[in-house]
């Protein structure tokens, strides 16, 4: 058995709506995987915006980590991530200033710069689609002056004072630049989008400057963990999100599709080597197989923390693959000789 250094370990929702079901029960999923989340020793929960999107339940963040909240005591709830560009950063700072009000000491903020949607939602939220991303980086500052009160008359209330954790998400180099130099915590989206996950681990790491918040750099990294008694049974598991990731990336995004045997058999040698390569940030079988697929990956990458996401059609199924998870990272290691 691979030995398996202390890490923490969180989870990241995006309240996958099942073919089949509705976005409220979908939502009541997120609370319910929550609790049990917290039950388990996960460090936070978070869950992400994304827009236009049929399997996906959480596009009004905020208002869902509030359902999460009351549903919870102890585990760190926040966005992975907010898109920014969507929003004006003094809504952002209102938001998450009223849930750091209502759950003091719990609430954490990561910030990505991609949309979330595809152009016609995007301008359905009021985003002028012409501007620069490079804006990026001056709404973030913007955002994390409010909460420092440091923006003149324009005052976030509830969220000036407050001191709640800014995270840069991302999937490429510039997130990791942009948070190395404000000292700020990096979270990269290895979970769907692994190919520049080591060049960027290696620059932030490079570049990182020391702030107020953060004195050393912290790496978080998503990773997708679907775990069951069996390898077998996993894998089957895991065909779902393999559906899920075929529809996306074809422009056809569905809700959340039940299992189906041999699925990636069926498929064109192409997209069998998309499948490879979004999910190569994998931890998919039974607890002994996970445990050693994690290991590995920890030891190629060295992450401060782990964001593990499951999209797993059935919630008992998925409760289940945190729970074998986690009793698989905490097991003893064995005695040499």
């Amino acid at each position: 058995m691979p030995t398996m250094p202390p890490l923490p370990l969180s989870v990241l929702d995006l309240s996958p709506i099942t073919q089949g079901s509705d976005a409220g029960t979908s939502l009541r999923n997120s609370a319910d995987l929550a609790r049990h989340a917290e039950r388990l020793g996960y460090r936070r929960f978070w869950m992400a915006e994304h827009h236009s999107m049929p399997g996906i339940a959480s596009a009004a963040t905020a208002v869902a980590l509030a359902f999460v909240g009351s549903q919870t005591s102890s585990i760190r709830i926040g966005a992975g991530g907010v898109m920014l560009p969507n929003h004006a950063p003094l809504i952002i700072a209102e938001q998450f200033g009223t849930l750091e009000s209502l759950f003091p000491g719990r609430v954490d903020l990561g910030l990505g710069r991609a949309p979330g949607t595809d152009q016609a939602a995007a301008y359905a939220m009021r985003r002028n689609l012409s501007s620069d991303a490079d804006r990026f980086p001056n709404d973030v500052v913007e955002l994390m002056g409010y909460f420092k009160g440091e923006n003149g008359r324009v005052r976030a209330i509830p969220g000036e004072g407050l001191d709640i954790p800014i995270w840069i998400l991302g999937s490429s180099l510039f997130g990791a630049q942009l948070a190395a130099m404000l000292g700020l915590p990096y979270a990269f989206a290895s979970h769907f989008a692994p190919q520049m996950m080591m060049e960027a681990i290696a620059l932030y790491r490079e570049r990182f400057e020391p702030s107020a918040q953060l004195a050393e750099p912290y790496v978080m990294l998503g990773f997708n963990a679907i775990v069951a008694e069996t390898d077998a049974e996993a894998e089957l598991l895991s065909t779902s999100v393999q559906q899920a990731f075929v529809s996306l990336r074809t422009g056809e995004a569905t809700q959340l599709p039940p299992p189906k045997p041999g699925y990636a058999e069926e498929l064109p040698l192409e997209a069998r080597a998309i499948l490879r390569s979004v999910l190569s940030a994998s931890a998919i079988g039974s607890p002994a197989t996970a445990r050693r697929q994690l290991a590995d990956f920890v030891e190629r990458t060295r992450p401060d923390e782990l964001m593990i996401t499951a999209q797993v059609y059935d919630h008992a199924a998925r409760l289940r693959s945190l729970e074998l998870l986690m009793e698989a990272v905490r097991q003893p290691e064995p005695i040499a000789g």
